[in-house]
């Protein structure tokens, strides 16, 4: 049954909406509205056919000139996700769950296709402009993917840590020059999930601006959230404090948890940023 849009507007920012309620509503924008990360999973497999699906939904999202500058390893063997794991800040539910798609930008059958057809530097595959256009690709397949798994009742939660040592997990997937490993998506049977939660979102005044940007008025409504997230980090039993997480994460270079070598990192990958 599909979720009112009164109840999914609730849970997805905490409080009743201050705004008005479409006149239509449909089950995709539920499933959307309901998306949550899952952190626990029951062994069971997730089937070839469903992970066909999912791959053909990732390839029905848009992907600039048609180029389709991404790729997925699909690991299902626990050794290689248990070292995956350790390499993603030792996250367990990577080993729990009995299937890791880790999301590629992909330049390198870009670069071979161009130099089958004889111009043999690809020199344009050079530029930050394309390693953007794989990142962008991957992105919105990844994003169809996961939110083809929900739909299918499957539990996702994005591993963003991969970056943390992508040399080290290029190296676990052999993967060839010019392939660059962005962020897993762990997939699999959801083990309690009446349990978790939909996580509140900031204020859509915080981040919906009309004709142009305003960024002062954005202050009342972060403090608002702070407030709500607050609330819901203690009944989750979490740190508290919005802010603070920002701030840890931005405000040293400890914060990033070894992603401050990235850009030498897709050097050293084939991608030159020009």
């Amino acid at each position: 049954m599909t979720v009112s849009p009164e109840t999914s507007y609730r849970l997805r920012y905490g409080s009743e909406a201050p705004f008005d309620l479409p006149a239509r509503w449909t089950e995709v924008l539920a499933n959307q509205l309901a998306h949550r990360s899952v952190r626990s999973y029951r062994s069971d497999p997730v089937s070839d056919e469903t992970l066909t699906a999912l791959v053909a939904a990732a390839q029905s999202a848009p992907t600039s000139g048609n180029l389709q500058l991404w790729s997925v390893v699909a690991v299902r063997d626990e050794g290689r996700r248990t070292r995956l794991a350790q390499l993603a800040g030792d996250q367990q539910f990577i080993v729990q769950a009995p299937l890791l798609l880790v999301w590629l930008a992909d330049l390198a059958r870009a670069r071979h296709v161009t130099e089958e057809i004889g111009l043999a530097t690809a020199e344009g595959a050079d530029f930050v402009e394309s390693a953007l256009l794989g990142f962008v690709d991957v992105a919105l397949a990844a994003q169809n993917a996961s939110l083809a798994a929900e739909s299918l009742g499957l539990g996702t939660v994005f591993v963003g840590a991969i970056r943390n040592r992508p040399l080290e997990v290029a190296a676990e997937l052999d993967l060839p020059p010019n392939v660059f490993p962005v962020f897993g998506l762990v997939v699999g049977h959801p083990n309690r999930l009446d349990e978790t939660t939909v996580k509140p979102r900031l204020p859509q005044q915080a981040v919906l601006h009309h004709e142009h940007y305003e960024l002062e008025p954005q202050a009342v409504h972060v403090d608002t959230y702070e407030e709500l997230l607050n609330s819901y980090y203690s009944a989750a039993g979490l740190p508290q404090s919005w802010v603070q997480r920002v701030a840890t994460r931005f405000g040293s270079i400890a914060g990033l948890n070894g992603r401050e070598h990235l850009r030498e990192a897709l050097r050293i990958r084939g991608f030159q940023l020009r």
